[in-house]
């Protein structure tokens, strides 16, 4: 395996929790999009779900676009996207919020979320996942990069898993949750380890922390005995809606795995493609202002360069 596929490798899991991917067909329609760029507006998400404050700094992907990136680079969408950021100036990382009307979730057992208890189950159903792979496909859970907390003002969700398989390569899986009304919103974080502390807080201080849940569908207006509910609580959240039991049976993580090591490549095809894409318009405008502030001094040289009037010429001599 070289260096470049390796470094692949390790950061793939986050964008495979929230693609599912088919048969590779890279055909880049990045110039196609319909690209926003941040210049400090709001900008909505889902259908009057969210907004987040675009900075100059970023670009972003509205639902049906983020839905066609991932198409024309051989994804499927889950068709639960509603958006996703770009930093303009740093191509180590990305996310990608989707969104589940799963149903209120309750917080009830906020205090009670048990680390240990959620570590074993992944353990123990990606374990009981690799007796019915070939070796080339195992998952090792290693432990939480961050534990899961819950932030009970904000009423988000987050965790940080770190794995690795069977080439020593290491994962790491990222993950947020913003509980709303009647779903929850995934913020996904694509990174690579070695930039994924600074991408995470880069993304919390300049994209989560100006993204809203619009008024009428924050958690908090949730009406008992009119809202839809859901059945499972933030334990469940943390293993994919699953019980803890279906959890270790299944072997969530290492289900989620086999799309990496068969897909990161188109995946970070297409990442790279949304970069090389504002590189070129940057490159274009800069062009733009260049050929702008060369035009002036252009026209003076031209004038200073047109011929004057001939001095053996009598101009008070009538022509014939």
């Amino acid at each position: 395996m070289n260096g470049k596929a390796s470094s692949m490798k390790k950061w793939m899991l986050p964008l495979a929790l929230a693609l599912s991917l088919t048969v590779p067909a890279v055909a880049s329609a990045e110039g196609e999009l319909n690209w926003i760029e941040g210049s400090g507006q709001q900008v909505g998400l889902g259908d009057g779900l969210a907004q987040l404050k675009l900075g100059s700094g970023y670009v972003m992907l509205n639902a049906d676009d983020t839905r066609a990136f991932q198409k024309s680079n051989g994804g499927v969408p889950n068709g639960s996207e509603i958006g996703s950021v770009f930093p303009a100036d740093n191509d180590s990382w990305a996310v990608f919020f989707d969104y589940d009307d799963v149903g209120h979730i309750s917080d009830e057992d906020k205090n009670s979320i048990d680390a240990k208890e959620l570590l074993k189950s992944y353990k123990e159903g990606t374990e009981e996942a690799n007796k019915e792979r070939g070796e080339a496909d195992w998952l090792f859970v290693d432990g939480w990069e961050n534990e899961p907390h819950y932030d009970e003002k904000l009423h988000n969700l987050t965790w940080t898993l770190k794995a690795h398989d069977n080439d020593q390569e290491t994962i790491i899986n990222d993950n947020v949750r913003l509980l709303t009304r009647e779903g929850y919103i995934s913020a996904v974080l694509v990174s690579d380890p070695e930039h994924l502390a600074a991408a995470r807080e880069q993304m919390e201080a300049e994209v989560l922390s100006v993204f809203t849940i619009q008024e009428g569908k924050r958690y908090e207006d949730y009406v008992e005995g009119k809202d839809k509910k859901s059945n499972y609580g933030l334990a469940a959240l943390v293993v994919g809606g699953a019980s803890l039991a279906v959890a270790k049976k299944v072997g969530l993580l290492a289900l989620l795995v086999v799309g990496i090591k068969k897909f990161g490549v188109i995946l970070i095809a297409a990442l790279a493609g949304a970069w090389r894409w504002m590189r070129g318009k940057k490159q274009q405008a800069a062009a733009r202002t260049v050929e702008q502030e060369n035009r002036p001094a252009e026209q003076a040289g031209l004038a200073e360069a047109q011929p004057g009037p001939d001095p053996s010429i009598n101009r008070d001599t009538p022509s014939l």
